[in-house]
């Protein structure tokens, strides 16, 4: 049985896998565009890294993790809204 110090190392982890996988996913995607290009999923992966993050960092009672992680989200969370709005107001206009 694996103990709780353990788990709490994967998901921590696991977050850190969420935000280095939205790097790869920016660089694919800058690579096939030939320009610096940031597409959707760069922010998706960013809410599920910053989430698992700030669930550990909780956990860990790091406050400066927490505040650092709360913050990012607000970011990530904003860009969504954004994009959402973007694509709304597009579909409106047709």
């Amino acid at each position: 049985m694996i103990d709780r110090a353990t788990i709490w190392l994967i998901i921590g982890f696991l977050g850190q896998a969420f935000f280095f996988m939205r790097f790869v996913v920016q660089w694919i995607a800058s690579e096939r565009a030939k320009k610096s290009v940031i597409p959707n999923a760069f922010w998706f992966f960013s809410i599920g890294g910053g989430v698992v993050l700030l669930v550990y960092a909780i956990y860990r009672q790091d406050p400066v993790f927490i505040v650092g992680q709360g913050l990012g989200l607000f970011i990530y969370l904003r860009n969504i809204v954004f994009i959402r709005r973007e694509k709304r107001e597009a579909i409106e206009t047709k």
